[in-house]
């Protein structure tokens, strides 16, 4: 009997398809037999809509988990800060690999020396915008969408300052500039940095095979990050940036909610002792920041984005 051959789904950008086929490599060693299915996710579609305005949670991945419940593809692999942390009925997380990068960066263009002046930068992200302005208030932030190349050519074109990205999808690509800045005071998006390999839960065969690949330490970071803003965001979409890492067999969680123009911010910071029981940390730190003004700020935010 011919071994089953898994059929990896992806979006088609280059950033995507690097991922699936670095999924795919990690297969083929291990002895599996691989294809890779490439499709076009709504999010890719539509470039002249913010993402919040889509209704961000899933629009990039809503149309592989369609491909997988449909038996059209078996396995598919996301940026994991793409990912709705709740996962459709019937598919299931099986591996996240090992974090690269968690930075965002800054690509700037001409003098980097624009910080106390006026100045416009480009990100499609609640996140991202929300801690520039509360960074920099005098500055402007508009909307960029589309891949990485499509962001970085939008970018040359403008006459805007800069664009923020996520350094781990440049660097993955090799198309890292060298006019750029590590933004390494800005809380990055719950999971940056991790790629998420997802399968249909009553396939074991891909199940057993991909959870091979799992990397303990990442899935344990991501768990906390994720779980942090599942309990913040109740489905809506906010300005929400979490990073747990290890320290020592520590763990330090990092966790902050803004509001939209970057002038409220709450921030929360923990060190989990090594051996704790850190499954629900991410829920704690979330009850903090609600009890301490959370509430009526994801209300405010949630009235804005209804506008």
């Amino acid at each position: 009997m011919k071994p089953k051959t898994i059929r990896i789904g992806t979006r088609d950008s280059e950033l995507a398809l690097w991922q699936a086929h670095t999924v795919e490599r990690q297969l083929n060693a291990l002895g599996y037999e691989t294809e890779i299915v490439a499709v076009k996710s709504t999010g890719d579609l539509i470039l002249d809509v913010p993402l919040y305005e889509l209704g961000i949670t899933g629009i990039f991945t809503k149309t592989l988990d369609v491909a997988m419940i449909k038996g059209e593809v078996d396995i598919a692999v996301h940026s994991m800060k793409d990912v709705p942390t709740a996962l459709p009925k019937g598919i299931v997380q099986a591996a996240v690999l090992e974090r690269a990068n968690v930075d965002d960066i800054l690509v700037y263009k001409g003098n980097p020396d624009f910080y106390t002046e006026a100045a416009t930068i480009a990100t499609g992200s609640l996140r991202r915008q929300a801690q520039w302005l509360n960074r920099y208030p005098h500055h402007s932030v508009t909307d960029i969408r589309g891949n990485v190349n499509t962001r970085l050519k939008k970018l040359d074109e403008s006459e805007w300052n800069g664009a923020i990205f996520a350094a781990a999808g440049l660097e993955r690509i090799n198309k890292l500039p060298n006019n750029h800045i590590t933004l390494d005071w800005m809380i990055p998006a719950p999971a940056q940095g991790a790629m998420v390999v997802v399968a249909m839960e009553h396939d074991a065969f891909c199940r057993e095979a991909v959870a091979k690949l799992n990397h303990t330490p990442t899935e344990i970071a991501t768990h906390i990050e994720r779980q942090f803003l599942r309990r913040l965001e109740g489905g809506c979409t906010a300005p929400i940036g979490a990073l747990a890492s290890s320290i020592d067999g520590a763990i330090r969680f990092e966790g902050v909610l803004l509001s939209i123009d970057g002038q409220e911010k709450l921030h929360i910071e923990k060190v989990i002792p090594p051996d704790a029981d850190y499954t629900n940390v991410g829920n704690d730190c979330a009850d903090e920041i609600l009890q301490n003004g959370g509430v009526e700020l994801m209300d405010k935010i949630r009235s804005q984005l209804k506008k």
